[in-house]
């Protein structure tokens, strides 16, 4: 008796499983060198959101090199106007933000001490007086690393304006030589595989493109209707809060949830108020139903179909590896993996 002879694609599965393992040392080597990949990942960030600007104006006759000139002199003067304007905002509510951190604190010790005035001796009164006296024991402690958090946020911001400055550089050198890169990068493709897998990259890029430039979008236009809510209805650091509203809208399903926070929070401690409680929360609900309704649908062209708890585990991963930009890429590094991957299903990678 001879046993039948079955094939197995040993080499489509050994190459798998060595790129898998790349991805892997890949993400070792970028949790390493955290700030050089991070001044690499804002640079490439950048680099993808302006390109397409690059290519219509190529599309039109422009030399890229005169492309990239002019569309700096144009970034030049809008990095004025921030500079100028919004900045400036931005740091007298953060700072506004820190000389109120001690009041709040206070606040949040008095409602304990008042609470506790009013508990009456029963239903376990006593263990309950323990705990909002154990609270206030520890609210020093607690303002005191509060305050740690706010100054080493503050201090990381300064240490980053170093990938700020190099990262326009960085950008310019990416979008000039874009195509002499791509070039080189087919070049070392297999011939058999070659065309395959640029097909599959150019499905990849318009998935990532998308969605950065889709994103990026979203968030600046939620940020902007919040702070202007905020303003109106008179809650403290509407700067603030707008845009942690917008920095939070990247987070799938729980974003709209964290972006409301701050807003209570400060709403709450300035109004002590129920009536200006539901006007926050009615004012994002509101935001937030033309962000998923209205703005999303026509910013995002095509949508990534991404299974929910697929897309969870991936931001955590990528959040608790990268921090925010394993966050702002979670999404996108999925997608790329699922159309690879849909492909590799397809038998699309087998020789031909």
């Amino acid at each position: 008796m001879h046993s039948p002879h079955v094939h197995l694609p040993r080499n489509d599965y050994g190459r798998f499983i060595a790129t898998i393992l790349t991805f892997c040392l890949l993400a070792m080597a970028g949790y390493a060198l955290q700030h050089t990949i991070s001044c690499f990942l804002l640079s490439w960030v950048i680099a993808y959101l302006l390109d397409p600007i690059v290519v219509k104006a190529e599309q039109r006759g422009l030399k890229r090199l005169y492309a990239l000139i002019l569309l700096y002199v144009v970034l030049s003067i809008l990095t004025i106007f921030f500079l100028t304007f919004i900045v400036p905002a931005l740091t007298i509510s953060w700072n506004s933000f820190i000389n109120d951190l001690p009041v709040y604190i206070e606040k949040f010790r008095q409602i304990g001490i008042e609470s506790k005035d009013r508990l009456p001796d029963r239903y376990g009164a006593d263990e309950i007086q323990w705990l909002i006296d154990a609270g206030a024991r520890n609210i020093n402690t607690a303002a005191e690393k509060a305050g740690s958090w706010a100054y080493g946020f503050g201090t990381r911001i300064f240490f980053n304006l170093f990938n700020i400055v190099l990262s326009p550089i960085l950008v310019f050198f990416m979008l000039y030589y874009k195509q002499t890169v791509i070039v080189t990068v087919a070049s070392w493709l297999p011939d058999g595989s070659r065309d395959q897998i640029i097909k599959i990259a150019r499905e990849v890029n318009s998935s990532i493109g998308g969605y950065l430039r889709g994103q990026v979008a979203v968030s600046i236009i939620v940020a902007i209707f919040a702070t202007i809510a905020l303003l109106t209805l008179g809650i403290p650091h509407p700067f603030f809060c707008g845009a942690f509203a917008g920095a939070a809208s990247i987070l799938p399903f729980i974003g709209v949830i964290i972006a409301t926070l701050p807003a209570l929070f400060f709403a709450w401690f300035k109004f002590q108020a129920l009536d200006i409680i539901g006007q926050t929360i009615s004012v994002f609900a509101i935001i937030y139903f033309v962000e998923g309704y209205v703005i999303k649908p026509l910013v995002f062209k095509e949508s990534m179909n991404l299974n929910p708890l697929v897309t969870i585990i991936m931001v955590m991963a990528l959040g608790e590896t990268l921090g925010f930009w394993g966050i702002l890429l979670a999404l996108p590094i999925a997608s790329a993996i699922k159309i690879t991957w849909g492909h590799f299903l397809n038998g699309d990678f087998k020789q031909r």
